[in-house]
């Protein structure tokens, strides 16, 4: 039978309550379209990395904690580069004691960026805000990832001049190459480790993804750490290694069982 609820003086039409058997029945029959979902995702991400590379020629110039850097120097050291354009600086609502509520939204979404930098990519978001509002906004709402100051064309060249959006960049040396771009809702999936990782050129760099020839690739969950632990360089530890190995098999059982 349907159930009503009443809120705010409104009906509302909720679902049929059933038997925990119909319950279970109607959970698994969504699951079959919720894991062709997720295929079709992990095919996104793969025809993603085949997307074709603009080299970016010209130089950008951002205000950072120790002044002028470059755009090479954004990405740290690391391959990869993920730069979210956040609506910061005089006019939005809420200035200056907060930047746009939907990035702030974002913002609070980022998970630790140990994850994103154990993966050989940075993230870094940036505004026309000054430095010193930067430094004050992040404080207040305790945020910790890099924020740098734009200080030219560079928000407008790849597509953000005003609002937010979410760039991904790839360097090899001195050459630096655009790989991707989101805006608008594209933002909406942004802030996870696993969903910066599928827009970025490498991916999540494990054995199971469909990626060009040659690209780095480690064992499935092998890698995983937390995010105060990660050593550059380290193998694996052994014993979660073995946690993992036993993990994955049980896995694999409850998806041949059909139980997963």
């Amino acid at each position: 039978m349907m159930t009503s609820v009443e809120k705010a003086g409104t009906a509302m039409q909720t679902p049929p309550v059933v038997s925990p058997q119909d319950w279970e029945a109607a959970r698994q029959q969504l699951l079959v379209k919720e894991k062709a979902h997720t295929r079709a995702r992990d095919a996104l991400a793969a025809e993603r990395r085949r997307m074709p590379w603009m080299e970016v020629s010209k130089a950008y110039a951002f205000e950072g904690p120790g002044g002028k850097i470059s755009l090479l120097d954004l990405f740290q050291g690391r391959r990869q580069l993920i730069v979210y354009r956040a609506f910061f600086e005089p006019g939005v609502f809420g200035w200056p004691d907060h930047a746009c509520r939907g990035c702030s939204m974002v913002a609070d979404q980022v998970a630790d960026v140990a994850h994103l930098n154990a993966r050989d990519t940075t993230l870094v978001f940036a505004s026309r805000a000054p430095r010193a509002d930067i430094i004050r906004l992040k404080k207040r709402m305790g945020w910790t990832m890099p924020w740098v100051t734009i200080t030219d064309s560079f928000d407008a060249d790849f597509g953000v001049d005003e609002w937010h959006g979410t760039n991904v960049f790839y360097h090899d040396g001195t050459r630096i190459f655009r790989t991707y771009f989101v805006k608008s809702r594209g933002d909406e999936q942004m802030g996870g480790t696993w969903n910066y990782l599928d827009i970025t050129p490498l991916g999540r760099q494990e054995v199971w993804e469909d990626s060009p020839k040659g690209y780095p690739q480690t064992p499935t969950y092998k890698w995983w750490n937390w995010h105060d632990s990660y050593t550059e360089g380290a193998a694996p530890d052994r014993k979660w290694v073995e946690v993992t190995d036993a993990g994955e098999k049980a896995f694999r059982k409850e998806a041949a069982e059909g139980r997963d």
